[in-house]
């Protein structure tokens, strides 16, 4: 029987199980994967990777000689999977060893699209950083940061399970299905590692952009640096001739003003000519 429930409805094939089994998934003593003499119990939390939801959703998975069952937390997680089931009965009669190796081929179908796309979309992030537009920044670099740490939680526990069912110390799979869920198990192992660099190339966006950052506050104070070497010889004419003597003889000559005006404007122009030259400005 292959049957997919929820888990406050798990009573409808309980008399299909082994009692310990019932009494394992109802208690929620499940971690990752248990072997028992006639029956095995997997259990994980799926997360829909390409959702802006940050909840996931348990999934215990039943599995003996003649039944196939899938218990979930929730709807959204009881939808996937009849979405999944629905799609594999399609593909033509199969029994529940090749079911289940085909439910975790399709429930990881499109993940590695997803993980080149997101790694494109933060190297594009990571350009526009180089170019100095840093207003957006910082929120994209947090979001990235805990959706990455999501998916690296999500594929260590699918990885761990793999690990786990391919020891297969009570015999219940077939050793096909031992060799073709080892191979998924490679395939998670691939999403971890791309996940892994994914973080790291986070980490270099926020290097980025601490950078981009340090340099512009940079630019400024050179700026205001420059700024204050411009007007800083005004500052000493102006506080030479702010003193009361009356013996300087430009002060009695008809174009004094005029000519301290000039001579004013010329340091001005020749600082702002030297820094340009320097390209200090």
């Amino acid at each position: 029987m292959l049957k997919v429930v929820l888990f406050s409805n798990m009573h409808e094939v309980a008399s299909f199980m082994e009692p310990k089994a019932f009494s394992y998934i109802k208690e929620s003593q499940i971690e990752s994967f248990e072997s028992f003499e006639y029956f095995n119990l997997i259990a994980f939390n799926w997360y829909d990777i390409r959702s802006e939801s940050v909840l996931d959703s348990k999934i215990i998975i039943y599995i003996d000689a003649n039944d196939l069952f899938f218990f979930c937390e929730d709807e959204p997680a009881q939808n996937h999977c009849l979405k999944i089931i629905k799609a594999i009965e399609d593909e033509g009669s199969l029994n529940n060893e090749q079911i289940l190796c085909r439910f975790f081929v399709k429930i990881f179908s499109g993940d590695m699209d997803y993980l080149d796309a997101f790694e494109l979309e933060t190297n594009d992030i990571v350009t526009r950083l180089l170019s100095g537009r840093l207003d957006f920044a910082m929120d994209e670099i947090l979001a990235r940061r805990q959706k990455l740490l999501r998916l690296k939680r999500y594929y260590e526990q699918i990885d761990a399970v793999f690990d786990e069912i391919a020891i297969n110390d009570n015999k219940v799979f077939k050793s096909s299905t031992i060799k073709r869920l080892t191979i998924l198990g490679s395939r998670t192992d691939r999403y971890l590692n791309k996940v892994c660099n994914l973080q790291e190339i986070v980490i270099q966006m926020q290097e980025t952009y601490q950078s981009q950052l340090s340099m512009q506050q940079n630019n400024l104070m050179k700026f205001f640096t420059v700024i204050t070497a411009i007007f800083l010889p005004l500052t000493l004419l102006v506080g030479w001739y702010g003193m009361n003597f009356v013996n300087m003889p430009e002060l009695h000559w008809t174009y004094g003003y005029v000519a301290f005006i000039a001579f004013s404007v010329g340091i001005v122009v020749a600082l702002i000519l030297y820094f340009r030259h320097k390209k200090w400005l």
